[in-house]
């Protein structure tokens, strides 16, 4: 029934919502419908929503509207953290037809009977506490590197966040599972895969349905290691409490797992990260990074860090400032706290004016700047790995060194997806890294 149905998909938010928004498209694919681009006509529209700020909250209508343009008579549907968190809210969008929550989005297509418009969006979305079975996703095609899934969920309470009402209780895929996806990834010539999840350093947990660990994230690390025709391993965003030494000794003599860590910080104020309810202290964060540093001079350290957050006053604010400008760290993300329902914070005192988080923020964005040219300078004259993206980005194309250094040349096809060893040369004025080819051997 599904002959000449053409599908398109939009994502929001997160790798991790990449690697299953690529899994569900698959599933579309096998039930007969052909995948085209968001910018396409298309009969069904998937949109794979956000919540972790508000603004991703405001995007998804703009996003419908884009989606009717092309297509007035289209079936949209909306799944993801937004669907679960407020099903009922998305499906009040005009022109929605379908919400499906956490564990309905899997599958999808057995909730499409045909592709008339529905007069009111229908919900289809479980109590969050149901959310405790694992499906594992990747995604392939839509990228020069795969993101693979290995664990979902989070049992921390951080008074900030909505992703435990969105995606449930920890739980991990097994890694026999993790092994399998890997190796397939592997086989379709990718050459780089990044582990994604909502707390992946908690890999093992709820493996096998229960509560206790089979696995480590160590023994993922090691197993995943062995897996032939990996170039690249990446280990996307991990808690620094559960970033051990053991890991970073690991994968600082892995010929696979690449010298980049992206560990969130949030606030470098003891008093702030106590109020959020982190599971650390800034010493454990300096441990950390020094760890890294001290095994690996040359790693990539990416930094997650929210302004703003309730009773973040100006002192507390340069106290994060001054700890991130002081320390050997490359790049930061940068969120704008904003109040998100049925979260501690919500009703905090000390509630930070919305001019005063923009500036806050402005000012760390300046310092992302600062930190990654100062990384950027000292891998000038550094021989290492590039591997090439695909697009055509004015006539350049892009990639990055295994420990994230973004390189740009003139635009050659004949690039795309290949790993060439290349010597960093000099910073253009975009803050983009010249380099010089070291040898015209192609690991294709």
């Amino acid at each position: 029934m599904n002959a000449d149905k053409k599908v398109a998909f939009y994502t929001l938010g997160c790798k991790l919502n990449f690697s299953e928004t690529s899994t569900i498209a698959r599933n579309f694919v096998n039930e007969g419908f052909d995948r085209v681009e968001f910018e396409e006509k298309a009969d069904v529209y998937v949109i794979n929503t956000c919540s972790v700020t508000d603004n991703a909250d405001k995007r998804f209508k703009s996003i419908v509207k884009s989606a009717l343009k092309k297509n007035e008579e289209a079936f949209v549907i909306g799944v993801g953290c937004y669907a679960q968190l407020k099903p009922e809210e998305l499906a009040a969008v005009d022109g929605v037809d379908l919400v499906l929550g956490a564990t309905e989005k899997f599958n999808v297509t057995s909730y499409i009977n045909d592709l008339t418009k529905n007069e009111v969006g229908e919900v289809h979305s479980c109590e969050i506490e149901e959310a405790d079975s694992y499906v594992g996703a990747y995604s392939i095609g839509d990228r020069t590197r795969a993101f693979l899934k290995v664990q979902d969920g989070c049992d921390y309470k951080c008074t900030y966040c909505t992703i435990p009402l969105a995606r449930g209780i920890s739980r991990s895929d097994t890694l026999e599972n993790v092994l399998k996806n890997a190796k397939e990834i592997s086989e379709k010539g990718i050459k780089e895969i990044v582990l994604t999840g909502v707390n992946i350093g908690d890999y093992g947990k709820g493996e096998f349905g229960n509560k206790k660990h089979e696995h480590t994230f160590l023994e993922l690390v090691k197993e995943l290691d062995k897996v032939e025709g990996i170039h690249r391993l990446r280990i996307s965003s991990i808690e620094p409490n559960l970033l051990k030494d053991e890991t970073i000794d690991f994968v600082s003599n892995s010929e696979t797992f690449v010298p980049h860590f992206h560990i969130p910080l949030q606030s470098g104020s003891d008093e702030l990260l106590k109020k959020m309810k982190r599971r650390y202290l800034t010493k454990t964060y300096t441990d950390r990074v020094t760890k890294i540093k001290e095994v690996m001079p040359n790693a990539c350290i990416g930094v997650d860090v929210i302004v703003g957050f309730p009773g973040e006053t100006d002192e507390l604010f340069l106290e994060t400032y001054n700890y991130l400008n002081e320390m050997d760290i490359s790049y930061l993300h940068v969120f704008t706290y904003s109040e998100r329902p049925n979260t501690e914070a919500v009703h905090m005192d000390g509630v930070v004016p919305k001019k005063t988080r923009a500036k806050r923020s402005k000012m760390l964005r300046g310092l992302s700047v600062k930190k990654r040219r100062a990384f950027y300078e000292t891998q000038i004259g550094n021989t290492l790995m590039v591997l090439f993206e695909s697009e055509n980005k004015e006539g350049y194309i892009h990639g990055f060194t295994q420990n994230y250094v973004k390189v740009k040349a003139p635009w050659n096809p004949e690039l795309v997806n290949t790993l060439h060893t290349v010597t960093l040369t000099e910073i253009d004025e975009d803050g983009l890294v010249r380099f010089d080819f070291v040898n015209t051997e192609v690991i294709a």
